[in-house]
């Protein structure tokens, strides 16, 4: 198990370790997603209570409209409002997901976050978190919903930063406050991922019930790469189970 508050090399290179091989024998992309979501909710744990120390660790990916299942579609157009959704429009997919709660364990149960279109720059900066998140990766939001071919390899190099929050309550940049950072008493959200072969980003991000230092965070820029590495390995096949 891992401390955060006790968070050092030697558990960042554990961590990472691990990530980095949950590939072993995955079918696709949301087959080690959902074995991330699952290490990293039950091994990232309050010594204090024995009970995980994040309320909620969710996987996300973009993928272009087309890709998603049926199912996924409808999610997705019933978030724009009748906007036409192109084929080839990123959506910011929830991949895998695992929680406190009931319904924070199966993307069928999530509201609103199944498949985000991703329409155009003024979209995304109309929701903080992501818009943000793309931010503090170091990405312009105009990679993201269209990658170049020619920098792609060089985005893939990149050492992302991670996405942190060390305050959760009270930020801009998380929305829900009062349905769930202050009645879940989530203490910071911390993000992190990266740039795929395929152009698609993905990232991993950790609500915690536990406060996460600057110094904390800046360690997961090394699981980052090593989940990377995981992820990628699957990159050129289906994404989707079934």
């Amino acid at each position: 198990m891992y401390d955060l508050t006790r968070f050092g090399d030697e558990e960042m290179y554990s961590c990472a370790l691990t990530l980095r091989n949950l590939d072993k024998g995955a079918q696709n992309i949301e087959d080690v997603a959902k074995r991330m979501v699952r290490y990293l909710y039950e091994n990232l744990l309050d010594p204090q209570t024995g009970d995980s120390a994040c309320a909620l660790v969710r996987f996300f990916m973009t993928c272009p409209f087309m890709e998603l299942s049926e199912d996924l579609r409808l999610a997705a157009r019933n978030l724009v409002g009748g906007r036409s959704v192109g084929s080839n429009t990123k959506c910011l997919t929830l991949m895998a997901t695992a929680g406190d709660q009931p319904q924070w364990n199966a993307r069928q149960l999530s509201t609103g976050h199944q498949a985000i279109p991703l329409l155009d720059e003024n979209f995304v900066s109309r929701a903080p978190m992501i818009s943000q998140l793309i931010h503090q990766f170091g990405l312009d939001i105009s990679t993201v919903l269209e990658p170049d071919p020619d920098i792609l390899v060089d985005l893939e190099q990149t050492t992302f930063n991670v996405f942190h929050i060390p305050e959760a309550l009270g930020s801009v940049h998380i929305p829900a406050q009062a349905e769930f950072v202050e009645p879940y008493q989530i203490k910071s959200v911390l993000g992190f991922g990266g740039m795929l072969p395929s152009g698609n980003l993905f990232a991993i991000i950790l609500f915690t019930k536990t406060p996460i230092s600057p110094e904390v965070a800046d360690l997961f820029k090394w699981i980052s790469a090593y989940a990377r590495i995981s992820v990628a390995a699957l990159d050129k096949r289906a994404v989707f189970t079934g």
